[in-house]
């Protein structure tokens, strides 16, 4: 008698693994806050902008001074010069107050994420790359996998590839960090505490045009990271990150 094998499944529905979460929980509260906050200073941070749309470098700079560059928007203030003959509603009071609260919501939920990171390993086990991933042709299998549009596969569901954990560990890293630092130091009560911190960036006026180029990059990573989550799967993306659970096929439970 001939033995008898299961025929071969074509295409098996995903189900959770409830044993096994994509997210910690802390990983998933303090990713929320941070959203919500960073959204808080970007619509507050392009009212701030309004106000005086100029850029320079140094350690002063106002309407008369010739400026590094300038964006080419009406001001909120009719003694900015900007070649409108109009100037818009000035809302820099509530912009800056918000814009100081949600910069703190990030600063603390930031520092609650970055030593419960390195507390529980999470950083070293999920964002930093194995030292196989560490060479162009992992970064280059990606980045052609990504140009393709090829869809994802069960191990994008359940882990980061090399070109998430870079980017992610950037953000951390350095970026964040940037942004806090250029944003304090634009503050005179942190210039007068602490003004090595402020003359190390060059100025204050050179600290408020990195602050606008580092937001910018903040952003660009955030349109980015949008745009692959709907390529990768919208609804099981954001279900990961709201309830932690992951979506593999049936043959890799354990």
């Amino acid at each position: 008698m001939r033995p008898c094998y299961a025929s071969k499944v074509a295409a098996a529905a995903p189900i959770r693994k409830p044993d096994s979460p994509r997210h910690a929980a802390l990983v998933r509260v303090t990713h929320w806050i941070t959203v919500i906050s960073f959204f808080a200073l970007l619509i507050s941070g392009v009212e701030i902008l309004i106000s005086h749309p100029r850029f320079y470098w140094g350690e002063t700079g106002n309407a008369l001074t010739t400026p590094l560059f300038k964006i080419p928007i009406p001001a909120s203030r009719a003694t900015v010069p900007t070649g409108y003959g109009y100037v818009l509603p000035d809302q820099n009071g509530w912009s800056r107050y918000l814009h100081f609260q949600a910069g703190w919501a990030v600063v603390l939920t930031g520092l609650v994420y970055v030593i419960s990171g390195l507390w529980t390993s999470h950083f070293r086990n999920n964002l930093f790359p194995a030292p196989p991933d560490r060479t162009w042709p992992a970064f280059r299998g990606v980045i052609a996998k990504h140009l393709r549009l090829a869809p994802s596969d069960e191990a994008d569901a359940l882990s980061y590839n090399v070109l998430q954990r870079a980017a992610y560990l950037m953000v951390i890293f350095v970026l964040f960090p940037l942004v806090i630092w250029t944003g304090l130091a634009l503050s005179p009560a942190f210039n007068s505490a602490v003004p090595a911190a402020v003359n190390a960036l060059g100025g204050r006026q050179s600290a408020r045009t990195l602050h606008f180029f580092v937001s910018a990059f903040l952003l660009l990573f955030l349109i980015v990271h949008v745009g692959m989550v709907v390529l990768a799967g919208f609804r099981s993306r954001m279900r990961a990150m709201i309830t932690g659970a992951a979506t593999i096929l049936p043959q890799e439970r354990t």
